[in-house]
């Protein structure tokens, strides 16, 4: 792309762009939830990834839409990342991507060439998926927000959901964190190009490895990190019951992301989740750098799983044999008083 093409206006976007955890959990409380359908496996009164509906014993389709602004300056670059989140819902719950709608948001008097470079690297994504894209819809707004809607299928019998992990459960986290720090960093100059090389790489690493070589291990909860948090996903985890310790120096971070922090370069959503789940944090002998790359917002993040204790070994070698960086980061307690303790052990 010439720099004529690029999306200049970015100031923000993907999943920093998500309203906080705090407001939408008031909103939905309040919306009238119906008579209850035995075959809606998940649905939205849970905190889960997407939504399951039980079609026979053995097949359930998973539904799921994410779209957002964009992060990137580079329009395919930014059609790769949507997709590659929008997808990465299905994988969280153990499913297969089947198809894919877009969901367009474009200005009228902006150069097309560059929605369809933004199409383009949506379209090609859902291909690498293993998916089909089936159609779309578009509007005429004040500004670009691309996305998805997914279908895909998941045994029911083997589904993962985000709260159904077990005391002693191992943590693994499959990719590194920081892209919300080195996006804005890199909106102000402040990111070097290797630094954000590393996080488009990330952002447009799909999780579906990830995801088939985890069924292979007896995962008892998934979710992937978003723009909640590592922290305020591994709250939804923790889903009132259960508590956890995470050792900060075994979480993997992108290069200038601790560095970005230090600058004070993190983002409004990133103190929103603060906000919301500091409550349930106590920080032991930790950086403040690093409290802010657990709390920073992510777009694309890696899956979070929790893996039974003997197999988290194996999962995490397996993980780093695919090229994925990987890592034991916790494990999963019995209720506490407090419900996550970070160390820097």
């Amino acid at each position: 792309m010439s720099k004529e093409d690029k999306i200049v206006f970015c100031t923000g976007g993907g999943c920093t762009a998500k309203l906080g955890a705090g407001v939408l959990s008031r909103i939905l409380e309040k919306l009238p939830r119906g008579e209850k359908d035995p075959d809606l496996l998940v649905g939205y009164d849970s905190r889960d990834d997407a939504a399951v509906y039980r079609i026979t014993d053995d097949i359930a389709l998973v539904q799921t839409v994410d779209f957002f602004p964009p992060m990137v300056d580079d329009p395919y670059t930014f059609g790769q990342i949507a997709a590659t989140n929008a997808l990465s819902d299905v994988y969280a719950m153990g499913g297969e991507v089947k198809t894919a709608l877009n969901l367009v948001c474009f200005q009228e008097d902006m150069d097309l060439n560059m929605l369809g470079e933004i199409l383009r690297g949506g379209a090609e994504k859902v291909a690498e998926a293993g998916g089909s894209l089936a159609g779309g819809h578009s509007i005429a707004d004040n500004g670009v927000k691309y996305g998805l809607s997914v279908t895909g299928l998941v045994d029911p019998q083997r589904m993962y959901t985000n709260d159904t992990g077990m005391p002693g459960d191992k943590l693994v986290l499959t990719k590194a964190l920081g892209v919300g720090l080195l996006c804005t960093a890199n909106r102000v100059g402040e990111a070097a190009p290797e630094e954000m090389e590393a996080a488009i790489r990330s952002m447009t690493t799909l999780n579906k490895t990830a995801a088939e070589i985890s069924r292979k291990y007896r995962v008892h909860a998934a979710t992937d990190v978003t723009g909640f948090s590592f922290l305020g996903h591994l709250h939804e985890m923790m889903g009132g019951k259960l508590s956890c310790v995470i050792h900060a120096n075994a979480v993997p971070v992108l290069p200038g992301a601790q560095k970005a922090a230090d600058a004070f370069l993190y983002t409004a959503a990133g103190q929103r989740n603060r906000n919301h789940t500091g409550l349930f944090v106590r920080f032991k002998n930790v950086s403040f750098a690093m409290e802010e790359v657990l709390f920073d917002p992510q777009t694309s993040g890696g899956l979070l799983l929790a893996v039974d204790p003997a197999d988290a070994a194996a999962l995490e070698q397996a993980l780093r044999a695919a090229g994925l960086p990987a890592s034991i980061v916790g494990e999963i307690l019995p209720k506490q008083e407090i419900e996550i303790t970070v160390t820097d052990k």
